[in-house]
């Protein structure tokens, strides 16, 4: 699957709450989500498995008339999971050469934050 696919079915706030349970509970029926994900109505939560299907987010098993959905960690979720984190790696190692350049500023002291009055 294109990673495309996966970014645009993740900028759904449904969606991404869809993917938090399926994370937590590992396989959710098509029913069971729709209980858990109150923001939307059962042929909403339907689509959106849809779309995640589509774009290689999600597993679905059927189980006779049922059908059992579970995050599959050989799809797209790998593919988005290795791009963010070379982004953050490189823009970390960035971070991490500057820092040591960096030293206290006078009057710090380590472990002590900085007081603001308004």
């Amino acid at each position: 699957m294109a990673p495309d696919l996966a970014f645009d079915a993740l900028a759904d706030p449904v969606r991404r709450e869809i993917l938090a349970v399926l994370a937590e509970d590992e396989e959710c029926s098509a029913g069971a989500l729709a209980a858990r994900i109150t923001s939307v109505g059962r042929t909403a939560v339907s689509s959106h498995l849809r779309v995640l299907k589509i774009a290689g987010l999600v597993n679905e098993r059927r189980d006779g008339r049922f059908r059992y959905y579970s995050v599959d960690p050989s799809g797209s979720a790998r593919d988005v999971l290795a791009l963010l984190h070379q982004v953050f790696r490189s823009g970390l190692d960035g971070v991490q050469s500057a820092v040591p350049e960096a030293g206290p500023v006078d009057g710090d002291v380590a472990g002590e934050r900085p007081q603001y009055t308004a």
